[in-house]
């Protein structure tokens, strides 16, 4: 059954507390990032969509579609930071979004920072299923069972939707290839962080036998997070935790390594980047990189 699993970072199989469903819609809140959802409709950018994670397929498994439903709680960064090495105690902790590097650009760098210095940093890439077609019509159907007014066309709509498993997985193989190279350079580590599902169809279509049980030194991690139910909720959970090296990424995908940056011109674009916006804690929202044009569906 293909549905609305989560809608607004809420479980649609229950009442929200404390709200209605319409005042929901009407808010557009994200939760993780403590502001305006930024998955929009390209055909009415006014509006934003708000779907965390749909069901799909024949089991019905919650598969996340926005790259934000991973900020949960900030479990992520927290599963992060045995990767930072170099940090003391006293250092503090600053999330830094959209780091360019040659190959384009880390959604996050999460750096450990003593007197607005950078002692060590990894870069973070959130990478969630695109889907193909568009998730609207679900969406209004959804709202229309709980007797919210929305237009006959929208929720009597045959578009279907998919998961595009394949470009989703190839693209996010070939990024991290180009930007593992310079984080090898660098002796440095980069972490990709997707869903179990992701990670389970990467190792089916392939080669990714070669991928161990994560070892501190490998520069390449991929931390994969399932989603579980709690609380009458879903709860992102770590799964695993993997490595390799930039020949383990290249053999993944058969291609070859180039592109290099110095230690320090990174360093000089961590630093111009951090202030007190970028301290790192619980009660702050991250910054939002350019995630959001990920987070943009796709319509057809």
């Amino acid at each position: 059954m293909n549905e609305v699993a989560e809608l607004y970072g809420l479980p649609t199989d229950y009442e929200p507390a404390g709200q209605t469903w319409a005042g929901v819609v009407s808010a557009q809140q994200c939760p993780y990032l403590n502001r305006k959802c930024l998955k929009n409709r390209k055909s009415e950018p006014d509006r934003t969509i708000g779907t965390c994670t749909m069901t799909y397929g024949k089991d019905s498994n919650p598969l996340m579609i926005c790259p934000f439903r991973l900020l949960e709680r900030r479990q992520i960064f927290e599963d992060c930071k045995p990767l930072v090495t170099l940090h003391q105690p006293g250092n503090e902790w600053h999330l830094v979004a959209e780091l360019e590097v040659p190959g384009g650009s880390v959604d996050y760098c999460l750096a450990s920072v003593r007197k607005k210095k950078v002692m060590d940093f990894i870069g973070i890439e959130l990478q969630t299923l695109d889907s193909t077609g568009t998730v609207w019509p679900e969406r209004q159907r959804f709202l229309h069972s709980k007797g919210i007014d929305v237009r006959e066309e929208d929720r009597k709509s045959t578009k279907p939707f998919g998961m595009n498993w394949k470009m989703t997985a190839k693209t996010a193989l070939v990024q991290m290839h180009h930007k593992i190279q310079t984080f090898e350079h660098l002796s440095k580590k980069l972490v990709l962080v997707l869903q179990d599902h992701l990670l389970a169809y990467m190792r089916q279509e392939f080669t990714f036998d070669h991928l161990v049980n994560a070892r501190l030194g490998d520069p390449m991690h991929f931390h994969s997070y399932s989603l579980c139910e709690e609380d009458g909720g879903l709860k992102l959970e770590l799964e695993g935790q993997y490595s390799t090296d930039t020949a383990g990424i290249a053999r993944c995908l058969g291609l070859q390594s180039e592109a290099k940056l110095e230690l320090e011109a990174i360093v000089a674009l961590i630093e111009a980047k951090i202030s007190d916006k970028t301290l790192m804690s619980i009660e702050t929202p991250p910054p939002a990189p350019s995630l959001a044009e990920k987070a943009t569906e796709e319509e057809s």
